[in-house]
């Protein structure tokens, strides 16, 4: 199987924390691998990276020690399939709204027989020189298929309305949720303390735990992020890292000047 230590924690049990990667460069991603955190999210959806410069983040998160996600910008077949190549270890797929989309998804990310990834060795199986490009073609599949995360979204009403169904496809490892695009999809735009939204949460998790896939929950804040570990959430993702880049900043200006 591909190393994918970020999928070795969630199976262990492990509660995962990652960020959002939306405006640097190699070496802070690598900075931020070296703070020990669990993973990071390339944002090609809202960041400005192509598929070259993702793989670059992608390199130095991995120097830095940590696993490195991508959230696509749509759900084609380009989008879906060129992250994978140039070594993403997970994908997270952005404004999904039916089940036949994550079927296609599924069919693009995934090699035979779950699906039709196109086949060529690439830098994910280190150009055809790891040990895993080195089998038959059926175990190299089994193996790139297993450790290949494919998280659609939860942030459209069509998304929660078939949650259900999209959770126990095979292929699907995961889900997660949007709540700010989710809030807006369900006519409540953040707010997240409405009944009906917390109840679309409650549902989402409960579906995804059925069907035995884990659940990323989005948190703008730390204090957010503990209190959905204690609802049950397997990962959240909290912020982005400029916001943090800033917030740190901040701090050492304050501190600094005795301000705090």
């Amino acid at each position: 199987m591909f190393k994918n230590e970020l999928l070795e924690k969630i199976q262990n049990g492990e509660k995962t924390v990652g960020t959002f990667f939306g405006a640097g460069n190699p070496s802070i991603a690598e900075v931020i691998g070296r703070s020990g955190i669990d993973y990071i999210i390339v944002d090609m959806e809202h960041g400005p990276f192509e598929t070259e410069s993702a793989m670059e983040i992608m390199r130095g998160a991995e120097l830095g020690g940590t696993t490195a996600l991508v959230r696509v910008k749509d759900c084609s077949r380009p989008a879906i399939m060129k992250p994978l190549d140039v070594g993403a270890r997970g994908l997270i797929i952005p404004q999904v709204h039916t089940v036949e989309e994550v079927k296609n998804i599924i069919d693009y990310a995934k090699f035979y027989p779950l699906g039709n990834r196109g086949v060529c060795f690439t830098r994910a199986d280190g150009y055809g020189a790891d040990e895993i490009a080195k089998q038959p073609l059926e175990g190299y599949f089994r193996d790139s298929n297993a450790g290949t995360l494919i998280i659609p979204q939860c942030e459209t009403a069509g998304c929660l309305e078939h949650i259900e169904e999209v959770c126990s496809l095979e292929g699907v490892s995961g889900i997660f949720i949007g709540p700010f695009d989710l809030s807006c999809a369900m006519g409540m735009p953040g707010k997240f303390d409405d009944p009906e939204f917390q109840k679309a949460l409650d549902r989402i998790l409960k579906a995804v735990h059925d069907a035995g896939k884990f659940c990323i929950m989005f948190a703008t804040t730390t204090e957010a992020a503990r209190q959905y570990f204690e609802r049950g959430f397997d990962s959240v993702t909290v912020g982005l890292e400029y916001d943090h880049i800033i917030a740190a900043m901040r701090r050492v200006k304050a501190e600094a000047k005795g301000e705090i």
